[in-house]
């Protein structure tokens, strides 16, 4: 880890509209912005090596607390180095604080002031996950940036369970922060992130925003989006959520999303992604293009010799057919898996320079008009 290095410092270069451009500075390294984190939940991205992810341009990515708690623990990865080092992954980490799994995993839970028992999915061994152990695991991990431990509720829960959850998320924000702050070398390495809550009432953001703007954090998530309510209930979140939050500090959109999601976030002032889709999609024969979402399965593509783009500079794209990934998919093979996770990820990290750039030269408007008019077209 670069000692001469910034703890954690992010700077605007450009805006336009609200949409904007810069970069994070830290330790293990330079963060640019927009930025999209491919998701490792449990030490890999899927499908993929590190030095290929590192590949498609990817600064950053994600993995997943409570996953690596239960598999292989948190407390293994810090005897073997930490997880930087146990997946060959030598830049930044973000990790996630496990509130999401505990809106997931609701039928095996239990939630109280003090955090959440639950069981685990794997072996059905009880656990207890509190903001003071989410800051626990996290540390162990190694993260560079930690996010505090919150509860996620469905847009669609009643008005008064989705207050007392924000309010409930903001206590353990606070508990989370005095947890992290006493980590030691850790903290005095890594960051850490405070996540809004309020689901679709900009009332309860407001209150959420305020509260975690008086604890203070060194950069602000989005939360409680991407869980069933479509685009345009997100989007009308975002037209007011991202200006709630601090300008000097970055803003990270949790769990989102489609190509076209991140367009319209950033273009409402978010700074930072993190989803499953390019890889899941990739595993699952579904690849995005500019032109939008091809299904590699359809018969259409069996002797179509061109690649999955044109306007793609990946390696899958320079080497490979649409009809030999057909056929790939179609047989089952890993290798399917494989090239099209890689052209996805590489594709989305594409369209976040191609956004850095319309950003800075003052055309992101007319670059995602373009965007929306390519991207309906046939794949």
């Amino acid at each position: 880890m670069a000692s001469d290095r910034p703890r954690f410092a992010f700077t605007v270069h450009a805006t336009d509209g609200k949409a904007r451009t810069g970069e994070i500075a830290m330790r293990r390294g330079t963060i640019r912005t927009p930025a999209f984190m491919p998701v490792g939940t449990a030490a890999t991205v899927k499908a993929m090596k590190p030095e290929d992810v590192r590949g498609t341009g990817a600064d950053i990515i994600l993995g997943n607390t409570y996953h690596l708690m239960l598999r292989p623990g948190a407390e293994r990865v810090a005897r073997l180095g930490g997880l930087h080092k146990f997946m060959r992954w030598d830049r930044p980490i973000l990790t996630d604080s496990g509130g999401y799994q505990v809106m997931s995993l609701s039928d095996l839970r239990k939630l109280t002031e003090e955090g959440v028992e639950f069981r685990s999915h794997i072996d059905g061994s009880k656990h207890m996950l509190s903001p003071e152990r989410s800051m626990e695991i996290q540390r162990l991990l190694g993260s560079d940036i930690v996010m505090c431990f919150d509860e996620c509720p469905r847009a669609d829960r009643p008005m008064q369970e989705i207050e007392a959850s924000m309010e409930l998320s903001m206590r353990w924000a606070r508990r989370s922060r005095e947890a992290f702050d006493a980590g030691g070398e850790h903290a005095a390495n890594s960051a850490l992130f405070g996540i809004q809550q309020g689901a679709l009432d900009e009332t309860l953001r407001a209150r959420s925003a305020g509260a975690l703007r008086e604890i203070g954090f060194d950069g602000y998530a989005i939360g409680g989006l991407a869980v069933g309510e479509g685009q345009e209930a997100m989007f009308g979140v975002l037209d007011y959520a991202p200006g709630q939050l601090p300008e000097d500090a970055p803003r990270y959109l949790m769990g989102v999303g489609k190509p076209d999601d991140l367009v319209g976030a950033v273009e409402r002032g978010v700074d930072m992604f993190d989803c499953v889709l390019p890889t899941r999609s990739g595993r699952n024969g579904q690849a995005f293009t500019w032109n939008g979402p091809l299904n590699l399965r359809n018969a259409r593509h069996a002797e179509d010799t061109g690649p999955l783009d044109e306007r793609c500079s990946c390696p899958t794209c320079g080497s490979y057919s649409r009809a030999y990934l057909h056929h790939l998919h179609k047989s089952g093979e890993i290798l399917g898996a494989m090239l099209v996770t890689e052209h996805n990820l590489s594709f989305y990290q594409q369209l976040m320079q191609a956004m850095r750039d319309a950003i800075a030269k003052g055309g992101f408007a007319e670059f995602a008009r373009t965007f929306r008019q390519d991207y309906s077209g046939p794949a």
